[in-house]
């Protein structure tokens, strides 16, 4: 025989009158809060709203088939009858470090990542090696730059590609390592423990269950380490350092579209302007498919 024994308490009025108050200022405070986050959620979406905006309006004026395929000319100062310059050199002087550096820091990044995942999770050297990794993450891209500079630049005795490829390369790196990381660890351990019961060695086990496991994460790390390399200008000023002619030379100074971006704004002619405004949007076109292919893939993998 079982008893159920309820016991309620009443409140004091005092204690009611408390409990009230408390019940107001939370809520007051919770309102508060809200209409913060609220306004802050405004104010960066009007600011990228205009930036957007103001990219569109500056950058579709100019943007014609011959910013894509002419290369640069010299200011016309408002002669109509003078050829129109193009970005063809940015353009393919930025594919190519672009993809010489995706194709360095890729495998870099991959295996660094796969070691700390699957080697290294609680040891010191991974410790270490991670902590290194979140440091390059987050570095300044100028500083990679002046790096790049003095290892290659400066003994090399010139401007190359190669070495802008290289500076890119090292930005590059510590996303794939990060992403692969995580990927990695994102799969369950009893997976790795069925593939080793069946007697595979472990590295079997990872270049066949787990990196196809993650593949689609990992692709989404290099993705958005290539949509972020796209935008750099710095460490490209002191490395590749730019020209105005189609070059494929990695020896000698190469075009990219940041650079030729950067150049053609601080010239101080309105029809350089108008062809940089038009780079400006093939940059931020560029950078957000390469995100929008990132998330879909992610959204897959989920």
């Amino acid at each position: 025989m079982s008893a159920v024994i309820s016991i309620s308490s009443v409140l004091s009025p005092e204690e009611a009158a408390m409990k009230r108050r408390l019940g107001r200022r939370r809520r007051l405070i919770d309102n508060l809060v809200r209409a913060f986050c609220l306004l802050a959620t405004g104010v960066g979406l009007f600011f990228l709203a205009s930036i957007m905006l103001t990219l569109l309006w500056r950058g579709i004026v100019a943007l014609d088939w011959t910013v894509l395929t002419a290369e640069f000319q010299p200011t016309r100062y408002g002669d109509d009858s003078l050829p129109k310059g193009g970005l063809a050199h940015a353009i393919v002087g930025s594919l190519i470090q672009t993809f010489i550096a995706t194709a360095i820091g890729t495998p870099i990044g991959l295996l660094v990542g796969t070691y700390l995942a699957e080697y290294a999770r609680d040891s010191k050297f991974g410790l270490a090696v991670r902590f290194i990794s979140d440091i390059l993450l987050s570095a300044p891209s100028v500083l990679i730059g002046l790096f790049i500079y003095q290892v290659v630049v400066l003994p090399t005795g010139g401007f190359s590609g190669m070495a802008g490829a290289l500076a890119l390369a090292i930005i590059v790196i510590p996303v794939v390592v990060r992403t692969t990381e995580d990927m990695l660890q994102l799969i369950p351990n009893t997976l790795r423990e069925a593939v080793v019961a069946l007697g595979a060695p472990k590295w079997k086990m990872i270049t066949l269950v787990a990196w196809r496991a993650a593949l689609s994460g990992i692709l989404t790390g290099v993705l958005l380490a290539f949509a972020r390399i796209m935008g750099e200008t710095a460490p490209l000023l002191l490395t590749s350092f730019g020209n105005n002619v189609l070059s494929t030379d990695l020896t000698r100074a190469m075009a990219s579209l940041p650079v030729s971006i950067y150049q053609q704004a601080n010239s101080g002619f309105p029809d350089l302007i108008e062809i940089a405004w038009s780079g400006a949007l093939l940059v931020t076109l560029g950078v957000l498919i390469i995100n929008i292919i990132a998330r879909v893939l992610l959204r897959k993998r989920h």
